[in-house]
């Protein structure tokens, strides 16, 4: 249930959002800003709320939705609609639509997101390579200076 009111609230909040920037702005069809915001809305949430924003912080899945956000807002409405400068629109739309999903993700990670021991993990993971000494074998014909060894003819 945590889940299908926080589609609903981002759903309803980027409509909104979308409709003030996509429509007013550079005159987009309703039926078009509601269809962009539908795959928008739950792809965001599937790929930046549930995946990125748990493993990470805030800020790295703002970014992550700001850049998922331009590239499907761009291509959706390149699309959807003709004659207009898609990019401009598509970056003043995901700079929008990242600003709101800042905010959003503390309302995720505090609600919906299940925390380990009361706390959001708040820093990236952290990978390790193992290293040792030389691992190199040693080959008595190359690096021996022992005489008693034959080199083979």
């Amino acid at each position: 249930m945590k889940h299908v009111k926080a589609l609903a609230i981002k759903f309803v909040s980027s409509l909104v959002l979308l409709s003030l920037i996509l429509n007013l702005l550079f005159d987009m069809a309703f039926s078009n800003i509601f269809l962009i915001t539908l795959v928008l809305g739950v792809a965001a949430y599937l790929i930046g709320d549930l995946m990125i924003l748990p493993r990470t912080n805030n800020m790295v899945s703002t970014i992550a939705d700001f850049d998922l956000a331009l590239l499907i807002i761009w291509f959706m409405s390149k699309n959807l609609k003709f004659g207009d400068n898609y990019f401009s629109i598509s970056l003043i739309a995901a700079l929008g639509v990242a600003l709101f999903e800042y905010m959003f993700h503390k309302y995720v990670a505090n609600n919906v997101v299940p925390n380990k021991g009361g706390q959001q993990q708040t820093r990236p993971l952290q990978y390790q390579t193992e290293a040792s000494e030389v691992l190199t074998p040693v080959r008595q014909d190359v690096r021996s200076s022992n005489e008693d060894y034959k080199k083979p003819e």
